[in-house]
């Protein structure tokens, strides 16, 4: 079985009411069920069967961490979440060519679902991401306020793992950089991504092939929308109404 090495980029704070709740201001530092969200990613991927080195970045606490729960390679966080992917890549040497990419952040992926996701990734594509409908996140996840986006055939959400070609994430890092500085910017995105896409959005007629060639058209790579991952890839913890539905779904899982 092909292996692939791991970054985490593990650098997200929290707003000061979620510190408090948890008692770190480092999204990776959050204790989950016992285990850290850092540890439970970095168990996760060794169980999975499909990882070599994991490389994790993040601050002192994170890096101190990541070396406990038996990371490889940890290093300083150095900016925004593109740079940060780009150090661990770095960090991991000219030795491989796909990498796994994955977020700390979600706290029911477990290793079956990171090698289910692995598995369905073509071995000819630059960028594969887990896409997951809306109902079957809703039946996992039910009550949510997740976002979804309409498509003409379903409403669709993003993961959080994603396998990438080394040569394809260095040649598009200026591309991806854009993108990330104007994911929170309606104008920005506009810009970016045409009249003709943003119409077609609007109208409800955005198709999925319409996405993978746009993304395809900003990357300058090939892409791949891995449909059949689980629904866990796409439940993160973005803030604390969603850390409090984990614990509430956890309790639930439990009785």
């Amino acid at each position: 079985m092909v292996t692939y090495d791991a970054i985490i980029p593990a650098g997200g704070n929290l707003d000061p009411d979620f510190a408090r709740r948890v008692g770190t201001d480092s999204k990776a530092l959050i204790d989950f069920n016992g285990l850290t969200l850092l540890t439970r990613t970095i168990n996760n991927l060794r169980e999975s069967a499909v990882v070599q080195r994991i490389v994790v970045v993040g601050c002192d606490a994170v890096q101190a961490e990541a070396h406990y729960a038996g990371a490889d390679i940890a290093i300083a966080d150095v900016g925004s979440g593109p740079d940060n992917i780009l150090a661990g890549l770095n960090a991991l040497g000219a030795t491989t060519s796909r990498v796994v990419v994955i977020t700390c952040d979600m706290p029911f992926v477990d290793a079956h679902g990171i090698h289910r996701f692995i598995h369905a990734c073509p071995d000819d594509i630059d960028f594969c991401v887990p896409i997951v409908r809306r109902r079957d996140f809703d039946a996992r996840f039910p009550g949510t306020s997740s976002m979804f986006v309409p498509l003409k055939d379903d409403q669709w959400t993003l993961g959080g793992a994603y396998l990438i070609s080394v040569d394809a994430l260095r040649k598009s890092q200026v591309h991806i950089e854009r993108v990330f500085q104007n994911r929170k910017s309606m104008m920005g995105m506009a810009k970016l991504l045409g009249p003709v896409f943003l119409l077609k959005f609007v109208t409800k007629t955005l198709s999925m092939p319409d996405i993978k060639q746009k993304c395809e058209q900003i990357l300058h790579a090939s892409g791949y929308p891995v449909t059949d991952g689980p629904p866990e890839l796409a439940f993160d913890i973005d803030d604390l109404e969603d850390y409090e539905y984990a614990l509430s779904r956890l309790a639930a899982n439990s009785s």
